[in-house]
């Protein structure tokens, strides 16, 4: 920072920039004669990328010299690195995140300071040019790329940064995002239940969008969940409480929403039908052990 010209204290005002590469004893000096510069710069071609320097810049005028500032470290301009992460690999996560985390280079491998990595990922159908970019800072070697389209084929790379620019990349790798959870607001989601006693089994039947199915059964507070993706199930349960059924798809990218309870409740002698549409619906059900739920799944995919 420049001197304030009531604080020069006399004419002929100028600056005494002196610096020495680090860890060595002599010192370079230069006279900067404008009291407004505010700069200097040392050209030397066979000076290495990022060499560190002392520096400490000192005062005078026509009187004679005053005190130079604090010493302090500077850095000459750095190249960008050189050569490329490696080992990149990347995962799936949700339907619209994934998972990417690479190995930085060998350092004997490339010049230039890395300061961080950026991370690049476009959908299959889009342009490199316009993907998606990421930067991470310092040695973090994963990240997590967001709002991506589900069930969808993406491309990532990549490379190294510092103040100098942007490395090389690396070999895009692949990675399908997982499919989307499917919502049962719509048609043709919209789950249908009948359950009816046949001798020592109950039946369930209902049609849903996804093949796999998720079942709970509730006693008291305890809530226990199978999952299958085959069309029928066994349970074999205690005749003398009463149970809380839904069903509820699923599928990597999460689950779907729920049916409406179905009651079971204990101990009668008559056949039952009832529908899973509503809570409410009248089931009498036989003092039974073992109950059979049957599925049957309609696929929209």
């Amino acid at each position: 920072q420049t001197v304030p010209e009531e604080l020069q204290n006399g004419g002929g005002f100028g600056y005494v920039v002196a610096f020495r590469p680090l860890g060595t004893v002599s010192w370079m000096q230069t006279v900067v004669a404008s009291p407004d510069a505010a700069r200097y710069v040392f050209r030397n071609e066979s000076l290495p990328p990022f060499s560190p320097y002392e520096v400490k810049v000192g005062v005078y005028n026509n009187k004679g010299e005053g005190s130079f500032s604090p010493v302090t470290v500077v850095y000459s301009a750095e190249e960008e690195p050189t050569r490329a992460p490696t080992t990149v690999l990347a995962r799936s996560i949700s339907a619209s995140d994934v998972e990417v985390s690479w190995a930085p280079p060998w350092e004997n491998q490339h010049k230039g300071r890395i300061q961080g990595y950026e991370v690049r990922c476009w959908r299959h159908d889009e342009k490199e040019e316009n993907a998606k970019r990421i930067r991470t800072v310092g040695n973090q070697t994963s990240t997590k790329v967001s709002n991506l389209r589900g069930n969808a084929l993406y491309h990532l790379a990549v490379r190294a940064y510092n103040t100098a620019g942007t490395g090389p990349s690396s070999a895009a790798v692949n990675v399908t995002t997982k499919k989307p959870r499917e919502s049962c607001q719509a048609s043709p989601c919209q789950v249908f239940v009948q359950i009816y006693q046949a001798q020592t089994f109950y039946f369930i039947f209902f049609h849903e969008v996804l093949p796999g199915v998720l079942y709970r059964w509730n006693r008291e507070s305890s809530t226990t969940v199978i999952e299958t993706n085959k069309t029928s199930v066994e349970l074999s349960l205690p005749f003398d409480e009463d149970y809380i059924i839904e069903i509820k798809p699923f599928s990597d990218g999460g689950d779907g929403s729920s049916s409406e309870q179905i009651r079971i409740p204990k101990i009668s002698n008559a056949y039952a039908r009832g529908s899973g549409s509503s809570t409410s619906s009248a089931c009498t059900l036989s003092a039974l052990s073992t109950i059979m739920i049957s599925l049957t799944a309609r696929s929209s995919l």
